[in-house]
């Protein structure tokens, strides 16, 4: 079972991630997809813990886990890949990419203890 703060912490993530969004020029076309990539691979992660949530099976559950631990990993890509074109905001993009980063521990860690 998923420790419940994981849920809010993934809310709260996705949320950090759609604002800083919002610091960015839309005039280039890399920044633009970058950050569609960015914000729909974020707001995946809790969209998927909270779908886990409403399943009937374990293994339902667990694949719907699956797909937050590959959002969360997906997320820090863009997040990298972000942070090396746009370094003036380093700081604050390394920072959403560590708390990235913990969150992806934290579900990989729950999906070996539902699978125990």
């Amino acid at each position: 079972m998923q420790p419940e703060n994981i849920k809010n912490r993934a809310y709260k993530f996705s949320l950090e991630v759609v604002k800083l969004s919002d610091n960015f020029s839309r005039s280039k076309l890399s920044t633009i997809i970058i950050l569609k990539q960015l914000i729909r691979a974020a707001t995946s992660i809790a969209a998927n813990l909270i779908e886990a949530k409403a399943t009937s099976s374990k293994k339902d559950f667990i694949n719907f886990n699956y797909h937050s631990l590959k959002s969360a990993n997906e997320t820090i890509y863009w997040l990298d890949l972000l942070a090396d074109s746009q370094p003036s905001c380093k700081k604050e993009i390394l920072k959403l990419r560590n708390e990235a980063d913990e969150i992806s521990k934290i579900i990989a860690s729950c999906i070996l203890k539902l699978k125990k």
